[in-house]
C-alpha cells in the first residue's frame, strides 16, 4: 500500500508539500476503504452469524410497533427469496399499497405510517433484496434492469393485478426503476424524498458517510449519521434506529450504484405520480428537486414539505397519509 501510495504521489507533484500531505491523506484513506470493503462474495451477506442474531433481534422489536400482519410471505425469485408482509386495511382503495423501504431499514421503518395508510386499503410491506432484512440474496444484481426483475416477479406472484407503489428513499429509486422497467402492473405511483430521482446527493453527505459504511468504527459514527439525516433528532434508544444501525454494521452490501434517473426518463413516466420532498432535507437540494419534478414529471403531483429532514415518513405521517388518500382518490 505504501509503495502505491508513493507512486500516485510522485506523478501528481503538487509543489507544496502541504497539497502533497492532504493527497496522501485523500489517497490513503481511499485505498483503506477500498481495502476494508473488499470481499470475494458476490451478494450481500452477514458478516457473522453473532452479527445476523443482532440484527434479528433488533427487527423483532421494531417489527412489534407494526399492527400485525395477516399474512407473511416469501417469495422466491430469479435472484432470491423477497419477504412480503400482507396487512388488512379497513378502506376500499380498489388495488392495494405496496410500501418500499429505505436503505437498510426494511419493512419496520413504516411503523409510524402502517396505522394510518390501512384506513386506504390493503398494505404490503416489502424487504428490498440484497439490503439488510428478512429477504435472502441468492444471485447477483449487477444492473437497474435486474432490480426491476426481482421485483416485478415478487408482485407477480401477489393476488391482486395492479398496486398503487408507495418508496421511501432508495425505495424510490426502486419504485421509480421498476416503472421505467415492468410498468404494467403499478396503477400510480408515491415516492417519498426519494434518492437519485429528482436531485444529485450532495458531496457532504457522501462523505459523512464513509466513516458510517465502516463496520470497524464505534457505532457513535453510525448513530450520527443517522441522526445527520434525520435533521439531527437523536436515534440512540430508538428500536427503528437500532435496527438499522445493525444492518449498516453488519451486513455487506453487493448491489451496484443506482443509476440517475434523468430528466428525459422521467418524462416517460406517463402514469400518476405522487412527489414528497422533504425541505430540509440532507440527501439533495430540495428546491432542486422540486423544481425537476414539476418540470419533468407528465403526471406529477409535486408536494414540498418545509422544514421536514429526511426522516419526514417519521415526522409527518398524517399528514403523509392525508397526501397519498387524496392522491389515490383521484387516481384509483
Amino acid at each position: 500500500m505504501r509503495a502505491l501510495l508513493m507512486k500516485i504521489l510522485k506523478r501528481l507533484r503538487p509543489r507544496s508539500r502541504w497539497v502533497r500531505f492532504a493527497l496522501a491523506g485523500v489517497v490513503l484513506v481511499a485505498l483503506v476503504v477500498a481495502f476494508a470493503l473488499r470481499t470475494p462474495a458476490p451478494v450481500g451477506h452477514w458478516d457473522s452469524a453473532e452479527g445476523q442474531d443482532r440484527y434479528r433481534r433488533a427487527y423483532a422489536a421494531a417489527f412489534a410497533d407494526l399492527p400485525a400482519p395477516a399474512e407473511s410471505i416469501d417469495v422466491r425469485t430469479d435472484f432470491g427469496i423477497v419477504r412480503v408482509y400482507r396487512f388488512a386495511g379497513s378502506g376500499d382503495a380498489g388495488a392495494p399499497l405496496v410500501l418500499l423501504p429505505g436503505t437498510a431499514s426494511a419493512s419496520p421503518v413504516w411503523a409510524d405510517n402502517l396505522p394510518l395508510l390501512l384506513r386506504i386499503g390493503d398494505v404490503y410491506t416489502i424487504d428490498l433484496l440484497g439490503e439488510p432484512g428478512m429477504s435472502v440474496q441468492e444471485r447477483p444484481i449487477e444492473s437497474d434492469g435486474d432490480q426491476a426483475e426481482w421485483l416485478h416477479q415478487a408482485l407477480r406472484t401477489l393476488p391482486a393485478e395492479r398496486f398503487h407503489l408507495v418508496g421511501l428513499s432508495i425505495g424510490g429509486w426502486t419504485a421509480v426503476n421498476l416503472v421505467l422497467h415492468r410498468p404494467d402492473r403499478v396503477a400510480s405511483l408515491t415516492v417519498i424524498d426519494p434518492v437519485h430521482v429528482f436531485a444529485g446527493m450532495p458531496l457532504g453527505t457522501v462523505v459523512r458517510s464513509i466513516p458510517a459504511a465502516l463496520p470497524w468504527l464505534p457505532r457513535s459514527w453510525r448513530d450520527s449519521f443517522n441522526s445527520y439525516t434525520a435533521g439531527g433528532a437523536p436515534v440512540e434508544e430508538e428500536p427503528v434506529a437500532d435496527m438499522i444501525e445493525a444492518g449498516m454494521q453488519h451486513y455487506r452490501l453487493r448491489l451496484p450504484q443506482p443509476t440517475r434517473i434523468s430528466e428525459e426518463r422521467l418524462g416517460g413516466l406517463h402514469l400518476p405520480v405522487l412527489a414528497i420532498i422533504a425541505g430540509e432535507s440532507v440527501m439533495h437540494d430540495s428546491q432542486s428537486a422540486t423544481e425537476t419534478a414539476g418540470r419533468a414529471l407528465p403526471r406529477g403531483t409535486v408536494r414540498l414539505y418545509p422544514g421536514a429532514s429526511h426522516a419526514v415518513n417519521g415526522e409527518q405521517p398524517e399528514r403523509i397519509a392525508d397526501d397519498i388518500a387524496t392522491f389515490i382518490a383521484e387516481n384509483p
